[in-house]
């Protein structure tokens, strides 16, 4: 890649913070700096990436990982303590709740102060501002200090602001998570509006969905570094996988002093032969005390059947295997589009819910139990009201503490675990979209 196709070139970049004990250590430190009154803490260490012009990238990790340290470093806010950044566009940049406003300001007087920092002039600004405040929304508010201000609306403001001045590279770090669901919805139309005309996008978020469907690719920071970089669907599962490995070793920390260790360590045994066969499996994760056999799709005659076309009814069968005597179990499944976008999520568990509430009938899977060696299958039922598009079906089998999503423990989940085809006869049955609202029209006479 030459370098006039790179917009952000990040090389050696490692951030060092000082930790104090007592607020005077740091007075102290400077009198005597011979002697060390600190900790150090790298927030970041030898991060090393390019995004290219025009690129989407997004960046994941748990909280405290680096995520919003290594956009500050990008945007100019903090000093790196080695390594370089390189940066060729104007940046716009949507970071913590309140940067780059002033509070004793009004929205529309911080409207000119944000755009003034851009080198935006003030003729200009007021050609802008109607686009600005009609995107924010806020109405009234835009004349009173933002101090006043809920979060949602300083975020609405804050978003229209570097969302209207067209930047060349647009940075957004989880502040859109505090918007309403419409307001989220006009910003992710408005930032693919925006990459699809050239702009650069960096984007941090704890939404999983988000960063796939936004993104091309990812990054996945962990205590600092790099963890995996790749395409974003890949990378995404890399972090799933990593925090379901993360949570099983707390777990296991929290009963390794339980008097059958003996019993226990002959089952983490048993489960590691049983994860190191399926290391090869890239697209699942668990810790396999159950684990997905087999994912089909079925007409109702019981054939596999790869194309389904709307108001057909389809079957999804998930057979399973329990390793371990278990109780409480959930088989879910998950429909996603071709784009990456999640379509559908359903399982056993809801209507296990349905059941209790008294909105449905039926025997509780919840409520079973499974002797170590049972194999089974669920069989999840549906007429389809899909658009047209392939599908892929993620598959898993998870123990719920608790007759609700509350408690949740993934014993095997499975990616790309099978995938179908949905089409429309345009001559008979035809609609447009993800959905079928299986709408019908009546003419009224009057």
């Amino acid at each position: 890649m030459s370098s006039n196709d790179v917009a952000i070139h990040v090389n050696g970049l490692s951030k060092r913070f000082n930790m104090y004990e007592k607020a005077h250590d740091r007075l102290l430190q400077m009198v005597l700096p011979s002697k060390k009154l600190h900790q150090e803490f790298w927030a970041l260490k030898d991060i090393n990436f390019e995004v290219a012009r025009g690129e989407s990238v997004g960046i994941i990790g748990k909280n405290g990982s680096g995520k919003s340290t290594l956009l500050q470093i990008i945007c100019g806010t903090l000093t790196p303590t080695s390594g370089t950044v390189n940066v060729d566009g104007r940046i716009a940049a949507l970071l913590e709740l309140g940067s780059g406003f002033n509070p004793e300001f009004s929205g529309r007087e911080n409207v000119y102060l944000n755009c003034a920092i851009h080198g935006i002039s003030r003729s200009k600004t007021d050609e802008l501002m109607d686009d600005i405040l009609s995107f924010a929304d806020i109405g009234e508010f835009v004349d009173q200090p933002v101090k006043t201000y809920s979060s949602g609306m300083f975020v609405r403001l804050a978003f229209s602001v570097q969302a209207n001045l067209k930047p060349e590279i647009l940075i957004v770090d989880e502040a859109l998570a505090v918007g309403d669901a419409l307001f989220q919805k006009r910003c992710y139309e408005r930032i693919e509006k925006l990459t699809s005309n050239g702009t650069t996008l960096l984007f941090v978020s704890h939404d999983e969905e988000s960063v796939r469907t936004l993104t091309q690719r990812a990054i996945f920071l962990s205590n600092g570094k790099i963890h995996s970089i790749g395409t974003s669907a890949d990378v995404i599962l890399d972090y799933r996988r990593n925090l379901h490995e993360q949570e099983s070793l707390y777990l296991q920390q929290l009963t390794k002093n339980l008097s059958d260790k003996a019993a226990q360590h002959q089952k983490d045994e048993a489960v590691a032969t049983k994860v190191d066969e399926k290391a090869a499996d890239r697209f699942s994760f668990g810790n396999q005390d159950a684990e997905v056999l087999d994912v089909q799709v079925l007409n109702p005659e019981g054939e596999e059947t790869q194309v389904f076309y709307a108001t057909d009814t389809a079957i999804i069968r998930v057979s399973f295997r329990t390793n371990v005597d278990l109780d409480h179990l959930n088989v879910s499944l998950r429909l996603r589009n071709k784009e990456g976008v999640k379509i559908y999520s359903w399982g056993t568990l809801n209507q296990d819910m349905a059941i209790a509430a008294n909105l449905a009938t039926g025997e509780s899977f919840w409520d079973k139990t499974f002797k170590s060696g049972t194999v089974s299958s669920v069989d999840f039922q549906f007429e389809c009201s899909l658009g047209a598009n392939l599908y892929e079906i993620q598959a898993a089998v998870s123990q719920e503490g608790k007759p609700y999503y509350a408690e949740q423990r993934i014993l095997h989940w499975r990616d790309e675990a099978a995938f179908f085809t949905v089409a429309t006869k345009p001559r008979e049955y035809h609609f447009g979209g993800v959905l079928d609202l299986r709408m019908k029209a009546t003419e009224i006479k009057g």
